[in-house]
């Protein structure tokens, strides 16, 4: 992490918890939180949470019609837990990664919208900000576009992977939604890039919407 601040890239994303998350994070620790704060970095904590009944990938915690509410506020108690273990402070944004599945389905949809409700409903009882990462083609655009926007996500990072650092000249969306510092564009995915002598492969993305607040 020191080896990479160059100057180029300023925040990281960390997968502080879900049931979802892909592999452990051993090295995810409260004292690497305190050490790369010290070094300047943001820190963008997300949650894989329970993903979609209709969705065709195997996934260990899929919500229900019956189950999205109840499982969005403990996975959100859960998430402010970890978060909190981290030293990530109330006013932090926490955001839940939702992966694509089909929107043209509605009870599916629905679910997927009760589950982030309540989800987001928690997180603000707890005093953390809600974002929401998600795909153009689906899942960011269920949030984006639903005429409801009781207990919605604040922050919206949509994943376009168009190439285009930016989080205004393809925002596909109204103009005037997610405005005030609340965006953020995954634009680039597996950039293999070298910073300080150490190659790795990365995701890129553009930001301007709150992170973690640690310290």
């Amino acid at each position: 992490m020191k080896a990479w601040r160059t100057g180029f890239y300023g925040a990281a994303a960390v997968y502080i918890g879900g049931k979802n998350r892909g592999c452990a994070q051993p090295n995810l620790t409260a004292s690497w939180v305190k050490t790369v704060n010290s070094q300047g970095w943001k820190l963008v904590p997300l949650c894989v949470g329970a993903q979609p009944p209709c969705q065709k990938s195997a996934n260990p915690e899929k919500m229900t019609a019956t189950d999205a509410t109840s499982l969005g506020a403990t996975d959100a108690k859960d998430a402010v837990a970890k978060a909190s273990a981290l030293g990530m402070k109330p006013g932090s944004a926490i955001y839940l990664d939702m992966e694509p599945y089909d929107t043209t389905d509605k009870a599916c949809n629905n679910a997927v919208l009760s589950y982030v409700r309540s989800f987001t409903k928690t997180l603000r009882g707890k005093a953390y900000r809600a974002g929401y990462y998600g795909f153009t083609s689906s899942s960011a655009k269920a949030v984006a576009t639903a005429t409801d926007k009781t207990d919605l996500p604040g922050n919206l990072w949509y994943a376009l992977w168009d190439q285009q650092n930016t989080t205004t000249a393809d925002w596909p969306w109204d103009p005037k939604a997610f405005t005030n510092h609340s965006r953020a564009h995954q634009y680039m995915v597996n950039s293999k890039e070298s910073r300080g002598g150490y190659t790795i492969m990365v995701d890129r993305s553009a930001w301007d919407a709150p992170v973690a607040i640690v310290g």
